[in-house]
């Protein structure tokens, strides 16, 4: 008769391969046995520096040429420009320099009157004259005018002067002949007298002190978002721990 094998499940601790470490993946760095299932980007290189003979070839000169900017396309465009020069000489005598007056040396305001013009009349102020001893007539400083204010001066005109006096009790217009109360006598009236009242309240004291003997719990004890009795609930799966045949199985008291 054959004998029928019977197979077991693979255990991976009687295996003995290579683990995943042992194996190595195309670098995708580079160009350089470059993983072919990635895509690639370009690569470059630096080259190295060129000889001193290709630049003695090149003997123009670089970006040194200076251009006023004041050359453009068009021509040269630039507004006139003046110079000061030292003074000159005179024609006869190179050495002896020109004596030309400026302008401060003219007084125009001293010419004499030219062509008809008007010329106002000027006048002197001259010392003071001695006085005579035979004149007795009085300086016009010794005379006292009369005081024009008021209505002393007879013989003169004056307007009408007033006085002020003392405010009078009896048929003035601070007499009070009614005894009446003014406005500020009068209280005014609350608006729920004659309008419709509005509801009023009040902060009282607390009335009893909480007793805690009951162990009331508050808001914050309670979680509704961990509530699923009234919400449809997925299918939930825990992960169990590996179980091997060379571990020591679990011996439980039986009692008989």
């Amino acid at each position: 008769m054959q004998e029928v094998v019977k197979k077991r499940p693979i255990i991976s601790a009687r295996e003995r391969g290579p683990g995943p470490g042992r194996y190595a993946l195309p670098p995708t760095v580079g160009y350089i046995n470059h993983d072919y299932t990635k895509p690639s980007s370009p690569a470059y290189t630096f080259h190295s520096r060129m000889s001193s003979a290709m630049v003695s070839v090149d003997s123009s000169p670089g970006p040194r040429y200076h251009i006023d900017s004041k050359v453009t396309r068009f021509g040269r465009m630039e507004t006139p420009s003046y110079s000061i020069l030292g003074r000159g000489r005179r024609a006869g005598n190179k050495g002896e320099v020109f004596q030309t007056p400026g302008p401060g040396a003219y007084s125009p305001e001293r010419a004499p009157p030219v062509n008809g013009h008007h010329r106002p009349p000027s006048y002197t102020i001259g010392s003071r004259t001695r006085y005579r001893s035979v004149d007795h007539v009085p300086a016009p400083n010794s005379y006292n005018l009369p005081n024009l204010l008021g209505c002393h001066v007879p013989n003169k005109p004056s307007s009408a002067g007033f006085s002020f006096s003392a405010r009078r009790k009896v048929g003035a217009p601070s007499e009070d002949l009614s005894m009446s109360p003014g406005p500020a006598k009068y209280n005014t009236i609350s608006p729920d007298v004659y309008l419709q009242r509005q509801p009023s309240f009040s902060m009282q004291s607390r009335t009893k002190r909480p007793n805690y003997s009951s162990a009331i719990p508050g808001p914050g004890t309670y979680s509704p978002e961990k509530s699923y009795v009234h919400l449809p609930k997925p299918p939930s799966y825990t992960i169990g721990v590996r179980h091997s045949e060379f571990v020591t199985p679990l011996v439980v008291d039986i009692v008989d």
